[in-house]
């Protein structure tokens, strides 16, 4: 007999009925119809066949006439069907066309799944856990359609390749740097805005690059377009940044020990900000910052000549980013949390970059 199991066919149901109506026990079907006798019994037993000796057995209602293979067949895809329900997220339902329209608009699943709570509280035909909507998108068969939607996910990274020792000398050693490790405890409990994190992502290359500064309050982003990744175009960039807010929400700066930084003394001096390092191969420590460069790569991804792109253009990106419900904020957005903490402080000057303005 095979290891794999398979549902009973037409002719085995018809060769089952002759063989019980000339009297075979289901150990002797079963030799016959090389089934295990388990199989012919529990078929039996299913479609209301009893012994006479048994008929008195409690019991829900059996098919009168006992076996009879026509109606086993019948009842056998019936029960096939009612097993396989239509899924929440089929392709033609409402609430798919809803969950796409997030998915093109960049939001993870987990955010589609809150901001459908919030749209429809009290009705869960109307709403999809995360995991209900992975399962939609990898149900989907293999082909272009599947290809197209996973492509809306944020992606995983591939393998990461090993980090040699050499590597602070390939990139320098700044000098005069502040440990992140002397930080202010404002900043690493993340009780106030102005305390940010920054860092640049690189184009095809290396030889394009854009700065991307977090505020670890409240995630608001901002994307600072540079001339190159040099120390100076991080001075100019990171400058326009910051110079136009309130000195309020310019406390801090985290960064890593990346050579662009070499200018960090000029910078602290221009905007005011306290600017400390972190240390070497220790990407945790500026969490915030790694995950959303991450979420900035939907947009910009790697392998791509980031020069093209104008400043206006980076802030409908940052806009797009600072407008998605986020867990961490309790499904608020960035621009609304960091709008709210500055009417709360009374700080006038709001970020302009990012703002789609």
């Amino acid at each position: 007999m095979s290891r794999t199991y398979e549902q009973l066919s037409a002719e085995e149901r018809g060769a089952i009925m002759a063989m019980k109506e000339d009297g075979h026990s289901a150990r002797a079907i079963a030799a016959v119809l090389l089934r295990s006798p388990s199989t012919i019994t529990r078929e039996l037993l299913r479609n209301g066949y009893l012994l006479i000796a048994k008929a008195d057995l409690k019991g829900g209602p059996r098919i009168a006439g006992g076996y009879d293979a026509k109606r086993a067949g019948l009842r056998a895809r019936r029960m096939r069907r009612l097993a396989r329900p239509v899924r929440k997220l089929h392709r033609s339902s409402p609430l798919w066309q809803e969950v796409l329209g997030l998915l093109t608009r960049k939001f993870s699943p987990e955010q589609i799944a809150a901001t459908l709570r919030a749209s429809h509280p009290g009705q869960r035909c109307l709403q999809a856990s995360h995991e209900t909507i992975y399962t939609a998108i990898y149900a989907v068969p293999r082909g272009e359609l599947r290809r197209g939607l996973v492509a809306l996910l944020r992606q995983g990274r591939g393998a990461r390749r090993p980090r040699t020792r050499g590597t602070d000398r390939r990139r320098g050693v700044l000098h005069d740097i502040v440990s992140i490790h002397l930080r202010p405890p404002e900043a690493n409990e993340r009780l106030l805005p102005g305390h940010w994190e920054g860092d640049l992502i690189k184009g095809t290359a290396n030889r394009s690059a854009v700065g991307t500064l977090v505020c670890r309050k409240t995630l608001f982003l901002m994307l600072v377009k540079m001339d190159g990744s040099t120390a100076l175009n991080a001075l100019h960039g990171f400058e326009q940044a910051f110079s136009p807010l309130d000195e309020e929400l310019r406390k801090t700066l985290t960064y890593d020990q990346g050579k662009e930084m070499a200018l960090h003394r000029k910078l602290a001096e221009s905007t005011g900000l306290k600017i400390y390092f972190a240390d070497p191969h220790s990407p945790w420590q500026r969490g915030i910052n790694e995950n959303t460069n991450g979420l900035i790569r939907q947009y910009l991804p790697k392998g791509t000549d980031l020069s093209g792109y104008s400043q206006r253009e980076l802030d409908a990106i940052a806009w797009e980013l600072n407008s998605r419900p986020r867990k961490t904020l309790g499904w608020q957005t960035p621009a609304k949390v960091l709008i709210d903490d500055c009417m709360a402080n009374k700080i006038a000057s709001q970020p302009s970059v990012a703002l789609g303005t």
